[in-house]
C-alpha cells in the first residue's frame, strides 16, 4: 500500500518556502498559549486602564478637619468644600498634632482648621484666616482641589446670610503647602523613579531565573542535588537582592546631589524598607519564572505585571483620582506602596509608625509570592 504524497503548495518555490514559515509560525503561536494571551490581553488592559481608570483632575480627595468651634458659618464652609466635589471630609481630628499625624501618613491629603471664635471675629469685620495645609508630595492632586478653593467663601457666605455685606473679603483661607511647597517635578518624580527601575530591573532578573536554567540544560544538575525548593529561590533571589540595593543607593544619590531631593526621615527607615520592596519584587519575578515555559513567556508576563504598576500606582497619575475599583488594584501591587514610602520618608520625615500600614502590605504580597513559587516550582523537568 503506497503512501499518500505530501500535499503540494501552489506556486514559486519562494511563495511555497515562504507559506510554509507562515503556517509553522500560525501554528507555534496558537501553541503557545501564553503569548496568544497577551496579544489580547495588553491591549485590553491599556484600554481598559486609561479609558476608565486614570483621571488627573481627581475628586473626592481625603480630607481632615479641626474644627476649634461649631457654628452655622464653619458647617456652611464644611458644605462650601464637599460642594466644589475636590474634598471628602474623613477625618475629624481632635488636636492639631492629631492633624499634623494626619498628613505625615498619607491616610489625608488636605489638613483644614477652623480656629476658635471664627465666627464671631467674621461678624466684627476682623477678617479671620481659616487654614487649608496641603500634602504637595504630588502637586497634580492637590493643584485642582487648591485652586478650587477660591469658590468656598462666596458659596459658604451664600448658605450664611447673616453675615454683614462688605468690601473686603470676611474671612481669609491660608493656604500651606507642606513637603514640597515651590511643587518642584523632581521632588516628586525622582523617590517615585526609586520603586519603578527596581520593580523592572528586578522582576526581569529573577523573573529568566528558573526558565534560563531549563533553556540552557543546567536545571537538571540543580534538581539532582540535595536541596529543596525553598533553598533554591533564596539562592537565586539573596544575590538580586544586594544587586537591587546598589541600584535604590545610586539612584537616591543622584537624586539628591543632581535634583536636590531631600532625605527629611530616616536613612536606615528608608534602606530597610527599599530592602524589603527589592525582597517581594523578586519573589513576584521568582514566581513568574515557575510559571512560564520558556524566557519569551517570563518576559512577557513580566511586562504585563510592570504595566498596571506604572498606571495604578500613582507614580504617573494621582491615585485618588481613580475609581475605587482602581485603587483596590493598585493595593495589591507592591509599587503603590513603595511609592508612598520613598516620598514620605525623603520628603516628609515619615516614622514607621506612619509607614507601618505600606510596610505590613509588602511584607503580604512577599509571603504570597514566596508561597507560590515555592508550590509552583518544578521538581522534574516534565
Amino acid at each position: 500500500m503506497s503512501a499518500t504524497p505530501p500535499r503540494r503548495i501552489p506556486g514559486s518555490g519562494f511563495g511555497r518556502k515562504t507559506y510554509a514559515v507562515l503556517v509553522k509560525e500560525f501554528i507555534q503561536l496558537k501553541r503557545d498559549r501564553v503569548s496568544f494571551a497577551m496579544i489580547i490581553m495588553v491591549p485590553l488592559v491599556q484600554l481598559m486602564l486609561f479609558g476608565y481608570a486614570i483621571n488627573t483632575t481627581p475628586r473626592d480627595l481625603p480630607t481632615a478637619v479641626l474644627l476649634q468651634e461649631s457654628s452655622d458659618l464653619s458647617r456652611s464652609i464644611l458644605a462650601a468644600l464637599k460642594n466644589t466635589r475636590y474634598f471628602k471630609i474623613t477625618q475629624l481630628p481632635h488636636t492639631e498634632a492629631e492633624m499634623d499625624r494626619l498628613l505625615a501618613s498619607g491616610q489625608v491629603l488636605f489638613a483644614i482648621e477652623i480656629p476658635a471664635n471664627f465666627e464671631r471675629a467674621v461678624r466684627r469685620g476682623e477678617s479671620p484666616s481659616m487654614l487649608v495645609e496641603a500634602d504637595a508630595t504630588d502637586p497634580v492632586a492637590s493643584g485642582s482641589a487648591l485652586s478650587a478653593l477660591g469658590e468656598v467663601v462666596q458659596t459658604a457666605l451664600a448658605h450664611d446670610r447673616d453675615i454683614p455685606a462688605v468690601s473686603a473679603m470676611p474671612f481669609q483661607i491660608r493656604v500651606h503647602p507642606r513637603y514640597n511647597p515651590a511643587a518642584v517635578t523632581q521632588l516628586n518624580i525622582v523617590p517615585g523613579l526609586v520603586g519603578t527601575i527596581l520593580t523592572m530591573t528586578m522582576l526581569i532578573f529573577t523573573a529568566l531565573s528558573v526558565t534560563r536554567e531549563i533553556e540552557r540544560g543546567t536545571m537538571e544538575n540543580l534538581l539532582s542535588m540535595p536541596i529543596s525548593p525553598v533553598e533554591i529561590m533564596l539562592g537565586k533571589i539573596i544575590p538580586y537582592i544586594l544587586v537591587g540595593f546598589v541600584q535604590a543607593s545610586m539612584i537616591i544619590a543622584i537624586g539628591v546631589l543632581l535634583f536636590g531631593v531631600p532625605i527629611v526621615g530616616s536613612l536606615a527607615l528608608l534602606a530597610a524598607l527599599s530592602t524589603l520592596f527589592i525582597a517581594t519584587n523578586l519573589s513576584i519575578g521568582y514566581t513568574f519564572s515557575t510559571i512560564a515555559q520558556n524566557q519569551l513567556q517570563a518576559m512577557q508576563m513580566t511586562i504585563m505585571f510592570f504595566l498596571p504598576n506604572i498606571l495604578l500606582s500613582g507614580f504617573l497619575f494621582p491615585f485618588a483620582g481613580m475609581p475605587r475599583w482602581a485603587q483596590w488594584v493598585g493595593e495589591a501591587l507592591p509599587l503603590t506602596h513603595y511609592l508612598r514610602i520613598t516620598r514620605a520618608i525623603m520628603l516628609k520625615g515619615s516614622s514607621m509608625g506612619d509607614l507601618r500600614h505600606d510596610a505590613i502590605a509588602l511584607s503580604i504580597l512577599m509571603l504570597v509570592a514566596m508561597t507560590i513559587a515555592v508550590t509552583r516550582f518544578r521538581r522534574t523537568l516534565d
